[in-house]
């Protein structure tokens, strides 16, 4: 169950410290790096599947994003961790992520740069084992939701993201194979 924050929104609002705030925190940033990478793809390629799927995550992705930070808002919380990323989950001693990945599959500053140059299929392989590699590390995290948060509502969302976002990967590994570049 969910603890009584002193500083937020009364009994039953998560304290900020929850996982059900962390999650959120986290879960938002990570979020808005993959709408990032879904519209820079969607701009360089003419393939209608990469572009269909590409717009399918920044749209989802982006009205979860806006769910996450609503909570926050409605629990009174700030929006900015006040610990290490992923503390929640007992990963907050972690070492930093390389180059502005923040978590667990995020894609570095380099990465998303080269992303951003790449077009055509080069940019579609790239895009797809990112966004691989970042649905694992949602997954990872939403899961860690599924079992620490105590919103219900909260723990659906992250339950329905891990669905999707396996889901997901089993398309991109598909897509990935399809033009010559395995999983």
């Amino acid at each position: 169950m969910a603890s009584a924050s002193s500083s937020g929104g009364g009994a039953g609002t998560p304290a900020s410290s929850s996982a059900d705030a962390g999650f959120a925190r986290d879960m938002a940033v990570h979020h808005q790096q993959a709408v990032e990478m879904s519209y820079i793809v969607r701009d360089r390629t003419s393939d209608e599947e990469i572009r269909r799927l590409a717009y399918d995550i920044a749209q989802t992705q982006a009205n979860q994003r806006g769910m996450l930070l609503g909570w926050l808002d409605l629990w009174d919380l700030p929006k900015v961790p006040e610990g290490a990323p992923m503390e929640w989950m007992g990963m907050g001693d972690a070492p930093p992520g390389a180059d502005g990945a923040l978590m667990p599959g995020m894609a570095t500053n380099k990465e998303l740069a080269r992303l951003g140059r790449l077009k055509g299929k080069d940019a579609e392989i790239l895009y797809l084992r990112l966004m691989t590699r970042h649905h694992r590390g949602g997954v990872h995290m939403a899961s860690g939701c599924v079992r620490r948060c105590g919103v219900s509502a909260e723990r659906r969302l992250a339950k329905g993201m891990v669905e999707s976002q396996e889901s997901e990967i089993v398309l991109m590994e598909r897509l990935l194979r399809a033009r010559g570049a395995g999983g």
